[in-house]
């Protein structure tokens, strides 16, 4: 007889607070285990970088520290899911897997749909629960509001472990660490990771740092302070949606301070919504929304590209931002709209030539936000305004002492801060000496930033008949919606 078992399939949601299949797996009264799969096609897949794995190896280790005194543990295969759940079927009787669904990329998509199919051939159940307010099978918004509240009011799940007294005697596609130390040196630069420093940066949000949310949301630097910084946690599962309401709802400061709080709780909830739009339609990951568009022809210069990502465009603010996102894996909303906004508008690049390149450097990064979020900023929706941001304006708006720039452009630290938003007006008298890059005098493309052509096209497109019955058919009905079978 096989030995009779459930089990526990962390994705994102590594953590042990508020988790629902942690918490019905002890509710069920059968031995478990819980298991993480560092996945061959997803981790390699183009969206995929170390930084993720090392946060999601990191996270498990916290997780692991918190249950060692129940003689639990996170069980970490390196394997394909479809194979480790045919073998270890073999080998046990599992009777339920309690996973969180996981609104992620096709990739993922179809591994779920194609386990699917394999757990119901082996009569195994598979309990999924909706994560972060968002409802998978939907056509529609209608009531998703209402719902949505509804989650982040409900009762927060207080999750209990016995000790457990079961010993997984399974090595196939066991995960070693020594085949992948790369996941032990973790970037100090990055957000450390796990449920213990989520709550800590919640706990000094609401506490402190909540003071400027409003005031410093879109100042590179001083945003760095003041947001929140929860999108990591939040992307990986550290932290439930719910568990951040209702810590800030139910807070003394959110009394005292609702303005600002607010503010936070109205973008948490605008997370969801994002989320949502991409679990109904996933087609954002590789097809403009609104299809009008992919008759939009790009010059796609890759000289420009390369600019781009190796932050050598020589406009100041947009490589500091390049060169802040590749060593801390985060940047505000703002300067993120603006990355995205100069390679689409002013390069001229198809969005899809640089989606995979910021999602791997987004320490945060969560399909349902990306994606839908890159197509907005890269004015292909139909829907939302093109909105073309100026960089040197935003220079001088938002680091007008070039504090930013100074900090992650070293090679203009020593250039007057007057000076630094527009280096190609530089004389000898204002270099003093000093050398700066060749590019920095020489930007890639011209400094007068006049309209483009892919602009002009961009809003031209929105007069034409398929375009705006695309634009008619978003807003009112979301089509393709996932359903397992």
């Amino acid at each position: 007889m096989k030995k009779k078992l459930n089990i526990v399939w962390l994705k994102r949601d590594l953590r042990t607070t508020d988790h629902q299949p942690l918490f019905e797996a002890e509710k069920a009264k059968t031995d478990y285990i819980i298991v993480y799969l560092f996945e061959p096609k997803i981790i390699n897949f183009s969206d995929s970088s170390l930084r993720h794995q090392q946060f999601i190896y990191h996270s498990i280790l916290e997780i692991n520290r918190s249950l060692k005194k129940y003689r639990r543990k996170v069980h970490i295969f390196k394997s394909d899911a479809n194979a480790f759940f045919e073998h270890i079927t073999s080998i046990y009787q599992i009777n339920i897997i309690f996973s969180y669904q996981e609104t992620g990329i096709n990739i993922t998509w179809y591994r779920d749909k194609k386990l699917h199919k394999t757990l119901i051939s082996k009569n195994i159940k598979w309990v999924e629960f909706e994560n972060q307010g968002v409802c998978r099978g939907i056509d529609n918004r209608i009531n998703w509001d209402k719902n949505w509240f509804t989650y982040v009011n409900s009762q927060v799940i207080n999750n209990v472990f016995t000790v457990n007294n079961f010993d997984l005697d399974y090595k196939k596609f066991q995960f070693c660490i020594d085949d992948f130390s790369n996941y032990k040196n973790y970037n100090t630069y990055y957000q450390p990771a796990g449920e213990l420093f989520a709550k800590k940066y919640l706990s000094s949000f609401i506490n402190k740092r909540f003071i400027n949310y409003n005031n410093h949301i879109s100042i590179p630097e001083k945003s760095r302070y003041s947001c929140s910084r929860l999108s990591t946690y939040l992307s990986w599962g550290n932290l439930s949606m719910r568990y951040v309401y209702q810590s800030i709802k139910n807070s003394r400061n959110y009394l005292l301070n609702k303005r600002p709080f607010d503010s936070f709780l109205a973008r948490l909830k605008w997370r969801s919504h994002f989320i949502q739009k991409f679990e109904v339609d996933c087609s954002y990951e590789h097809t403009c929304i609104n299809s009008g568009y992919e008759k939009l022809i790009y010059p796609n210069n890759d000289i420009y590209l390369e600019s781009w990502i190796s932050a050598k465009t020589g406009f100041p603010i947009i490589d500091a931002c390049m060169n802040c996102l590749k060593k801390t894996g985060w940047l505000n909303f703002r300067m993120r709209a603006m990355l995205v906004s100069f390679l689409c508008h002013y390069l001229e690049q198809d969005w899809r030539r640089g989606v995979h390149h910021l999602s791997k450097f987004f320490l945060d990064y969560e399909p349902g936000i990306h994606f839908t979020q890159f197509q907005m900023q890269a004015g292909v929706t139909g829907i939302n305004s093109i909105r073309v941001y100026n960089p040197i304006k935003q220079s001088k708006e938002k680091d007008p002492d070039s504090i930013f720039i100074k900090k992650w452009v070293p090679e203009l630290a020593k250039i007057n801060n007057s000076l630094l938003h527009e280096p190609w007006k530089l004389t000898k008298i204002d270099l003093s000496g000093e050398k700066i890059p060749k590019h920095y005098i020489n930007p890639i493309i011209s400094p007068e930033l006049k309209r483009t052509q892919t602009v002009k096209n961009l809003w031209s497109f929105r007069k034409y008949k398929y375009v705006k019955e695309e634009s008619n058919r978003i807003l009112k009905v979301h089509v393709r919606p996932r359903k397992l079978s």
